[in-house]
């Protein structure tokens, strides 16, 4: 490996990040069975606040599902938060989610108003946030428990998102209200403490402000340590930036940090990137990829993300965008450095990829709620926390998550790929070493109509920004505009 110490930060706060802040514990949480059993550990160790921001939630969803739903279970997260707050009248619950529009609404088949109602006559304070310009969402995922723990990634609290690493084909406790089954699923979170989760608690208190009018002041210490204690610490004693996207509304100009992040985070890449997200539509980013693929001795660059998407918006539009960008890379990788896979199920199932995570060598690793495209850079909000290492434990510990994850969709152990990859000289060769069951598909562009063509031509339903949003013929300008001036650098 290169010498991380010696590398220059990409982490600036006021450009690649909002602000840098210490944490004495950080974990990765991989799938929603370790996510919801966290979650709930945390919300019954709570003693002041708890905050939840979400681009949906559903008071229905079961932190334990059994494979049985019955009118009245227990593990219902509304449930479980009512009953704390009742216990604990100090205790302050509040959700912040986003007032979604129709058709998501009813993709999701639980609206937004529906979660209000479920509250209605409790202590829990349920609000509605539309404050994003008409088409934008508020996508961020994140959730503080007293400002001393929180949580940020991709993952919903949703009844359609529990999974286990297994991914298995027939799952029964991947049961919906609805007695259906929903697909496996993939979702990575992070957690943090100390300065770090207060930080989180500030971007917070800022979303209600502007969606309520109402200031609310940070928790005051409650002497309780809120770190569920079945979860290990993977690094400790670090600084994690906070990072975040916003759109350009009401006097407020765009945020983009999370944006220069990624291409700064792909410049700074010296032997490997991996890319696990559930998008990748964003040509700036691909040309970034490109630019290091057309490098003598660049680094290898590995994207999972899902195959075929499940909604039908999504195939028409994004499933199109990404097969314009899978033919822009296989062309720029001369030097054979590229792979891109979506994960299946031992049976052939295909699994969803939500997870929004990316680690760069082994010393900056990344997870959030921000897709690689357009809308995810300034016109959807995000947030997204990142830590880059120098110490040669930590850096073994950030590829350790990163051999996790690939070895959990190939059904081997993070160990395994480690060996793998040091045996035969890089990721991309420890991958197809160890895919004997084809379990990484092989993600291939799609043969485009006429229609699908002018689809990714002008990016439908994928904006930059405000300022293209409702203006395809713009938004082109723009896009390529932005890869001419990335290329000529």
């Amino acid at each position: 490996m290169g010498d991380a110490g010696a590398a220059e930060s990409v982490l600036a706060e006021g450009a690649t990040c909002w602000r840098r802040a210490h944490a004495e514990r950080a974990a990765f949480i991989v799938d929603n069975e370790a996510y919801f059993t966290a979650v709930y550990e945390a919300f019954r160790r709570a003693r002041r606040s708890i905050t939840i921001l979400g681009w949906g939630f559903d008071p229905r969803t079961r932190l334990f599902p059994d494979g049985v739903e019955t009118a009245d279970d227990p593990d219902e997260v509304g449930r479980v938060l009512i009953e704390l707050a009742c216990a604990r009248p100090e205790l302050k619950v509040r959700l912040l989610v986003w007032k979604s529009a129709l058709p998501i609404a009813a993709s999701q088949e639980f609206f937004p108003h529906k979660a209000r109602a479920w509250f209605r006559n409790t202590p829990i304070d349920f609000r509605l946030d539309d404050q994003v310009p008409f088409g934008a969402c508020h996508h961020q995922k994140v959730v503080v428990i007293d400002d001393q723990l929180a949580f940020c990634g991709g993952g919903d609290i949703s009844v359609d998102r529990w999974d286990t690493p297994a991914h298995l084909d027939a799952e029964p406790r991947r049961i919906m209200p609805s007695q259906d089954n929903h697909p496996p699923r993939h979702e990575v979170m992070m957690m943090v403490d100390g300065e770090a989760a207060r930080v989180l608690g500030d971007l917070a208190r800022e979303r209600w402000r502007r969606a309520t009018g109402e200031a609310l002041a940070p928790s005051t210490p409650s002497g309780e340590d809120a770190w569920p204690p079945h979860v290990p610490a993977h690094l400790q004693d670090v600084e994690v930036a906070i990072a975040r996207s916003e759109p350009a509304w009401k006097g407020r100009q765009a945020v983009e940090e999370i944006s220069r992040l990624t291409l700064a985070s792909i410049l700074s890449a010296r032997e490997t990137i991996y890319l696990e997200n559930q998008y990748f539509t964003a040509p700036v980013v691909a040309e970034a990829l490109a630019a290091r693929l057309a490098e003598p001795d660049g680094p290898q660059v590995v994207l999972i993300s899902t195959g075929p998407s499940p909604s039908w918006f999504d195939r028409l539009t994004m499933d199109r965008m990404r097969s314009v960008l899978m033919w822009r890379l296989q062309a720029a990788d001369v030097f054979g450095r590229f792979r891109a896979y979506y994960p299946v199920t031992p049976g052939g199932r295909v699994i969803i990829v939500h997870s929004k995570a990316s680690v760069f060598d082994d010393r900056l690793v990344r997870v959030g709620s921000a897709n690689l495209n357009n809308r995810s850079g300034a016109f959807d909000t995000e947030c997204e926390l990142a830590v880059e290492v120098s110490a040669e434990d930590d850096r073994r510990r950030v590829a350790a998550f990163r051999d996790r994850l690939i070895g959990h969709f190939l059904g081997w152990s993070g160990d395994a790929v480690a060996k793998a990859a040091a045996e035969r000289g890089g990721l991309i060769a420890a991958i197809e070493a160890l895919n004997t069951e084809g379990r990484l598909a092989p993600l291939q562009p799609m043969k485009m109509t006429a229609l699908g063509e002018f689809i990714a031509a002008y990016h439908l339903g994928d904006p930059m920004g405000v300022e293209d949003s409702w203006r395809p013929l713009r938004r082109r300008e723009r896009l390529y505009g932005a890869v001419r001036a990335l290329t000529a650098k």
